[in-house]
Parts: structure tokens; sequence; C-alpha cells
């Protein structure tokens, strides 16, 4: 019998954080990088189950899945991880263009009244509520990487980072929080 590979996932266990902000790994997700022409967004849409958000830094929830809006034909949708991602976006009929990158991005959970201040410890984003309310997002760096931000809640960001860089984004963070938690 063949034994298969188990991918050790990026983060599994790490924690962390100060009074004032907790950092956790996201649960595993399934991801596409999806681009697609104006005229093709509204199949897309349907076959998702989600209207794909067409303003910038917006997103959208529904049907267990989240968009993200990265460019005026670009998207990143989250979803379970096997939540068939690529076969709802092939069932829209319409042209576009669909990669699979659940095993090239990871997410780290950032909460807490210092979760802003932390991420902005490498992160030159305005994260204020007024400029980047609930459901903002963006494709920005930290530290030295690039990451999409989403703010989940008043009090809570979704960083996603590629895996390769997950360790660093992780540590910065960390030290963030503890800057977070004096500033307070």
């Amino acid at each position: 019998m063949v034994e298969m590979a188990t991918r050790t996932l990026p983060l599994s266990g790490f924690h962390g954080g100060s009074s004032a902000v907790r950092i956790e790994a996201a649960p595993p997700a399934g991801r596409i990088s999806l681009r697609a022409r104006a005229e093709d967004v509204a199949a897309l849409s349907g076959a998702l189950g989600l209207d794909l958000p067409v303003k910038p830094k917006t997103s959208v929830s529904g049907s267990g899945r989240t968009a993200l809006w990265l460019g005026p034909d670009e998207w990143l949708v989250v979803g379970d991880l096997n939540g068939g991602l690529m076969q709802a976006a092939a069932n829209a009929g319409v042209l576009h263009s669909a990669t699979d990158v659940s095993h090239r991005n990871t997410a780290i959970l950032v909460s807490g009244p210092g979760a802003a201040a932390a991420i902005n410890a490498g992160c030159p984003q305005d994260l204020s509520l007024k400029a980047f309310p609930v459901g903002a997002c963006a494709r920005t760096i930290f530290g030295k990487v690039e990451i999409v931000l989403l703010r989940t809640a008043e009090e809570a960001f979704r960083v996603e980072v590629w895996r390769s860089f997950s360790d660093y984004a992780f540590g910065l963070l960390a030290e963030g929080a503890r800057d977070a938690a004096f500033s307070l």
C-alpha cells in the first residue's frame, strides 16, 4: 500500500500575542486567485454563490466563502478547504482564470484592542475604522512581505501571507503585539 505524504501546516500550533492582542494561526482554508473581465463577474458570482465585490478595498461573504477585491479584475476567494472553489468557478461557463492557491497561502488571525497597532508595526496601511472599516481589504506590505489584509471585526483582522513567509510575519506580529500592550 502506498502511503500519501502529509503536508505539515505552516504555523500549526502557533499562538501568541500580549494582553492587548491575540495572534493565532487560522484554520486551513481553500483559496483561489480569480481573474475575470467585468462582463463575466455576474456569471462567476452566481457560480460561487456570492456577489464578487467590484469596489476597491471591499469584500463580500456568503455561502461559507469570502471574496476580497484585489484589483479591477482580480479577487482572492477564501472558503472551506474542500469547498469546491475551483469547480464552482469552472461551472460559471465564462472566460476567467482561477488558480488554486490553497497551499501557497496561510492566514494569521489578529484580534484584540491592540490588533491594528500590532499590524501597523510592519504595515503602513491606515487601519483606523474610518479609513479601513469592517469588511475592508487590501493587498499591502507587512515588513518585507506582501500580505492581503482583511478587517473581519472592529478589533479583528485576517492576514493572508504566503506560507514561506509565515514564520517571519508571525514573529513580526508577535513583536508588534508586545509593543501594542505598552501603548494602550
